[in-house]
């Protein structure tokens, strides 16, 4: 599954450096694949999807800090625990319940963007 930054964010920004794949961003901040990643060109994205990396992507939230979960990989693969999650202050960077991903699923995302 990807983490997600509830509303409760005070907008520190201490979880944007921490994340291994840029997929943190400030809210209203537009995001792209290959943010961060080895990923150029055309692409075709796990679920199927044909489409360029530096293809610019709509925010999530305007207003506090997101991840994009096309690019969350809870940190797998780099970490024993989601990174944003431990730096987070207020405790705000949670499980997604609507991106439901196993461990094999997580670290094949890791294998697409980190080539």
């Amino acid at each position: 599954m990807a983490i997600i930054i509830t509303d409760e964010c005070i907008n520190c920004g201490a979880c944007e450096p921490e994340c291994p794949n840029t997929a943190i961003y400030e809210g209203g901040a537009e995001w792209k694949f290959s943010d961060g990643t080895s990923l150029v060109g055309m692409i075709t994205t796990l679920n199927g999807d044909e489409i360029q990396a530096d293809e610019i992507k709509e925010p999530i939230d305007m207003d506090v800090y997101y991840i994009s979960p096309e690019k969350c990989t809870e940190c797998e693969g780099f970490h024993d625990e989601p990174q944003c999650a431990a730096v987070c202050p207020v405790d705000c960077c949670v499980d997604d319940p609507n991106f439901r991903e196993s461990e094999d699923e997580l670290l094949a995302k890791k294998d697409f963007m980190h080539i």
